[in-house]
């Protein structure tokens, strides 16, 4: 049988929510294949203090105690430079999330993305402690300032540089990338890396984005996130760079459960696809068909791991290691854990690769 050893393959953007739904989603992590989950702070309320995320991630532990949990905080106005100082310290965080207001699941506590500025003290902090900032790269729709969904991401590209230029030593990650521009901007930042050099920035890739155009999301809620998938010229350009073999491209899912029941209600649809059991599932399947299957590892074990320090297996929670193979799998039409009933990307398609831990 036909298998490639991913050794320890990472996603450095993963959705597992609070209460019931994250002891059902939870397991899902290894499930589809992660050895290593880095975990997104948008809760309700946001976590941004270290008491809340060390019982986070304890309780992570416990549901998952063989997946390693990296915790961030929410990037806010209740944030001060001395609790990310001690946080950083203590190894309760690697890293603090940025969400502008308003513009995706949870993100109403956060922030106005045209001015960074009251945030420096922090972004100083983070920089001397090697924290890292993941920015939700999009600004909020604004209809007198033609900002809409499908140039949110643009819009959002001239915030990116300025904080690389003021602090050319943070560590910043441009997260689910759609579009070219975006990929370009990356791109721009890096041309003067050197071979064998870690980036300070990247930008990440979901599966789902390697897959969908906006004719996907239309009238179709499964398929609806944010930032919304874009054209087929953007989704192209998120291939190559996927399949590139840069090490400025990395690997972070953005799966984002969401129950049937509250995915479209009669006046507005959640943002979020999930993806996370069959994760890599989907993306050998985009990589083979691509003829990039040997640039697999590269993207989902490699680069994410050493931009984020993470290549050293003694700091794993689990040594095991997870094999590709060559077999068939089928995506159920709904995910049901515990009773609660989850809606799936692809639902109902056969994928020629499994998972398996030895």
């Amino acid at each position: 049988m036909l298998e490639i050893d991913l050794v320890h393959p990472a996603d450095y953007h993963v959705h597992l929510r609070q209460g019931e739904m994250t002891a059902a989603v939870t397991p899902a992590v290894r499930k589809g294949g992660m050895s290593i989950a880095y975990v997104m702070p948008n809760l309700t309320p946001p976590v941004t203090d270290i008491e809340r995320v060390q019982k986070y991630k304890a309780e992570l532990q416990r549901i998952s105690p063989k997946t390693t949990f990296l915790m961030t905080f929410y990037l806010s106005k209740v944030l001060t430079p001395e609790v990310v100082y001690k946080a950083a310290k203590l190894g309760a965080i690697q890293g603090i999330k940025c969400y502008p207001a308003g513009v995706t699941t949870n993100s109403g506590a956060g922030i106005d993305p045209s001015d960074f500025s009251r945030f420096y003290p922090i972004f100083k902090v983070m920089q001397d402690t090697g924290l890292v900032l993941n920015l939700h790269g999009e600004r909020p729709s604004i209809q007198s300032e033609g900002i809409n969904v499908i140039n949110a991401e643009p819009k959002f590209l001239p915030a990116l540089f300025a904080i690389h230029r003021d602090f050319p030593r943070l560590r910043i990650v441009l997260e689910h990338c759609t579009t070219r521009a975006a990929i370009r901007a990356i791109s721009e930042i890096n041309k003067d890396l050197k071979k064998g050099q870690i980036p300070t920035v990247v930008g990440s890739i979901t599966a789902h984005h390697l897959f969908l155009t906006i004719d996907d999301w239309t009238g179709n809620p499964v398929n609806y996130c944010k930032p919304v998938a874009k054209f087929t010229e953007d989704r192209d350009a998120l291939v190559r760079a996927a399949t590139s073999g840069k090490s400025y491209f990395i690997f972070g899912s953005d799966s984002a459960p969401h129950e049937i029941s509250k995915k479209c209600t009669f006046n507005k649809i959640a943002a979020g696809v999930y993806t996370q059991p069959y994760v890599l599932s989907y993306l050998a399947e985009l990589f083979e068909r691509n003829g990039k299957l040997d640039m697999l590892k590269n993207f989902v074990s490699k680069f994410g791991s050493r931009f984020y320090g993470m290549d050293d297996e003694s700091k794993l929670a689990c040594k095991d290691r997870c094999y590709l193979v060559k077999k068939p799998v089928q995506i159920p039409e709904k995910l049901c854990y515990n009773g609660i009933e989850l809606t799936i990307f692809r639902p109902c398609k056969e994928l020629s690769w499994s998972v398996e831990w030895r």
